[in-house]
């Protein structure tokens, strides 16, 4: 941890890099007494013993199960992007965002290294995360078309957005040990919000593959021969308890995707507008529309 304190942007308060939980970051639900898991069974246990799903935000927050993870949010929050060199990074796991009984999941892969690794929240701060932020926004389903930092007054109506992995991984890339190791603390949050869901939005074939591999996992059914990932591809899943629940699939808003075309905003909106009315979502305030 660097000694440094810098001011978060929006509170102006000073924060070392990573941020010790309980310390008053804005939206951090843990305390200096939350349990911290340091290997796969300690979260597996964890989660278990969580109280609810705040409780369980909070033991999220402070895992340490994976060295190579933990090593690697923290070096990147010590070191810092020179454009935000003057600025706390957050430096630890990033919890599931949004609606507590959401009808609507967002599934990615994991926090952008200088993007929730620096901010604490999902999908905020980086290009990936403010085209995702302006087209829920369009789409009536973020009460704002920006997410910039914790603590900003950005809002989802009745959507939650969820990771696969909570920690910024090297290149992107988890290893197949690190991301069944979170696996426990995303069974256990299904687990609490699958019976509000009514349709989910797999950003990417990992987003994708991730929530039917959750599915199955949970006791659910999935489609055999395994449903094949696309830009608006659309299979119904089964959970434990015969609920019928419609995965969406959509490419991920990533730069390189975003640049090339690949991925335009109406095609974002469409898969968002199509999963909100699926969802059975009624029009949020302060979207736009399209």
């Amino acid at each position: 941890m660097t000694g440094e304190l810098l001011p978060h942007p929006g509170t102006g308060v000073p924060f070392a890099s990573p941020v010790p939980p309980g310390t008053g970051w804005p939206e951090d639900p843990a305390t200096a007494e939350t349990p911290v898991a340091r290997s796969a069974s300690d979260v597996v246990e964890s989660a278990a013993g969580a109280a609810n799903l705040a409780d369980l935000d909070a033991r999220v927050s402070v895992c340490r199960a994976c060295p190579r993870l933990v090593q690697w949010r923290e070096d990147v929050a010590e070191t810092k992007r020179r454009s935000f060199a003057d600025q706390p990074y957050w430096g630890r796991p990033v919890t599931g965002y949004g609606d507590t009984f959401p009808k609507l999941l967002i599934m990615g892969l994991a926090p952008a290294a200088n993007g929730g690794n620096r901010t604490g929240r999902m999908f905020t701060g980086d290009r990936a995360g403010d085209w995702l932020f302006r087209s829920l926004h369009r789409v009536g389903i973020a009460n704002k078309p920006t997410a910039e930092f914790a603590g900003d007054g950005q809002k989802l109506f009745g959507a939650r957005m969820i990771s696969t992995v909570r920690c910024a991984p090297p290149d992107n890339k988890p290893t197949v040990t690190e991301r069944d190791c979170c696996a426990g603390w995303l069974d256990a949050e299904l687990a609490d919000v699958l019976p509000f869901v009514r349709a989910v939005v797999a950003l990417g074939t990992y987003g994708w593959d991730a929530t039917l591999r959750a599915i199955r996992h949970s006791g659910g059914t999935v489609p055999v021969p395994k449903p094949t990932f696309g830009h608006g591809a659309t299979t119904v899943v089964h959970t434990a308890g015969g609920k019928a629940l419609t995965v969406i699939g959509c490419y991920h808003p990533s730069q390189q995707n975003t640049f090339t075309g690949r991925l335009t905003e109406q095609m974002l909106d469409d898969v968002f507008s199509r999963a909100r009315d699926l969802a059975g979502l009624g029009w949020g305030c302060g979207g736009s529309g399209r």
